[in-house]
């Protein structure tokens, strides 16, 4: 992917997130993927599922983010 085609994707990660609905998801995906809660588990392979999921929002709200620097 070159870098226009990266930047129209992160546009569209912006436009998405940024409307009312988009917000109503992203608080949803928050709460579901344990931002702002541990993802400590005794078993190993269930922490590498909770961390791979919190790990995909920290990604879409870093990519959010980045329209306040721009």
């Amino acid at each position: 992917m070159d870098k226009k085609q990266l930047d129209d994707l992160f546009q569209n990660y912006r436009t998405t997130f940024g409307t009312v609905q988009g917000q109503n998801v992203l608080e949803d995906l928050e709460n579901r993927l344990h931002q702002n809660t541990t993802t400590f588990s005794k078993d190993a392979l269930e922490m590498a599922y909770l961390e791979g999921q919190r790990s995909v929002l920290l990604m879409i709200k870093n990519i959010i983010k980045e329209k306040t620097k721009k």
